[in-house]
């Protein structure tokens, strides 16, 4: 009997979520394309465990109203097919601009807001004890 092993990681393959990579200059009325792309990929059982999508956005460019209008319809589109977008490599512009207008994404690579960044130090003052 033999058994040919299946290319890749198949543990790995199956947790690793898929990448939709958008790109601009966009035009605000040409979300269809994206959106459809979006669902395809959730149709075809893509997302993983949780059925989340990654929308690398760091070529949308300039952040505006019509990267807003198209992230909320992404996000939209992503949970009527029953799962959930993440952005990945959004610039500072596009996280305040999402954050005034009230829309929240989860993003890759975010620390927590109860832990501290990675590599910050505290100042320690002269005379405090020695943990």
């Amino acid at each position: 009997m033999s058994y040919v092993l299946p290319p890749g990681l198949p543990v790995v393959d199956a947790m690793t979520p898929p990448v939709l990579v958008l790109n601009g200059p966009l035009v605000p009325d040409e979300v269809s394309g994206p959106c459809d792309a979006l669902r395809a990929l959730m149709d075809s059982g893509g997302g993983g465990s949780g059925r989340v999508v990654v929308c690398d956005v760091a070529g949308l460019g300039p952040a505006g109203l019509a990267a807003v209008n198209l992230l909320a319809r992404l996000q939209l589109t992503a949970r009527r097919a029953g799962g959930r977008i993440r952005l990945r490599d959004p610039s500072p512009a596009l996280c305040a601009l999402l954050d005034l207008v009230g829309l929240r994404f989860e993003t890759e690579g975010q620390v927590e807001q109860r832990e501290p960044p990675l590599g910050v130090e505290e100042a320690v003052e002269p005379g405090d004890p020695a943990v």
